[in-house]
C-alpha cells in the first residue's frame, strides 16, 4: 500500500516536462531491471522446468493487461490530479471482484459486496466535480 501510493507522487514528479509515454518507458526499463535482478536472487533454477504453456499463456496475457493498465494510467497522471487518478485505478479492485467470481467462481459475501459498493460510492464521490 505504501509503495503504490508514493508511486503515484513520485511519477508525477518524474513526468514533468516530458510526455506520459516516455515516463513510462524509462519507468518501465527500469521496473524490468529491478525484477530480473529480484528473480536472480529468489527463483530457483529447477523451478523453470516447471514452467508449462499454460503458464506462458496466461503470463503473456496479463503482461498485455498490464501495459494496458500503465498506458492509461500514466496518460491519466500526467493531465489529473493524484487522488482522482488513484482512486479510479483502485477502482479495479471491483472489476477483479467480478471477474474472480465469474471467471474463477470465487465466493461473494456481504462483506465483499459492501466494500465493493464502498468503493464505487468513494469514486462517485471524488471524481465529482
Amino acid at each position: 500500500m505504501f509503495f503504490a501510493g508514493f508511486t503515484s507522487i513520485v511519477a508525477k514528479h518524474g513526468l514533468m516536462g516530458i510526455s506520459a509515454e516516455l515516463g513510462l518507458t524509462v519507468r518501465t526499463i527500469f521496473v524490468c531491471v529491478f525484477v530480473l535482478i529480484f528473480a536472480a536472487m529468489v527463483v530457483d533454477p529447477a523451478e523453470v522446468k516447471s514452467f508449462r504453456k499454460v503458464n506462458y499463456i496466461w503470463l503473456v496475457f496479463s503482461a498485455i493487461t498490464t501495459a494496458g493498465s500503465w498506458i492509461f494510467y500514466y496518460k491519466a497522471l500526467k493531465v489529473g490530479d493524484i487522488a482522482t487518478v488513484a482512486l479510479i485505478d483502485k477502482g479495479s479492485v471491483v472489476i477483479a471482484i467480478l471477474l474472480a467470481w465469474l471467471l474463477l467462481k470465487e465466493a461473494i459475501t456481504l462483506r465483499l459486496m459492501l466494500g465493493a459498493l464502498l468503493i464505487v460510492a468513494g469514486l462517485f464521490f471524488i471524481a465529482k466535480k
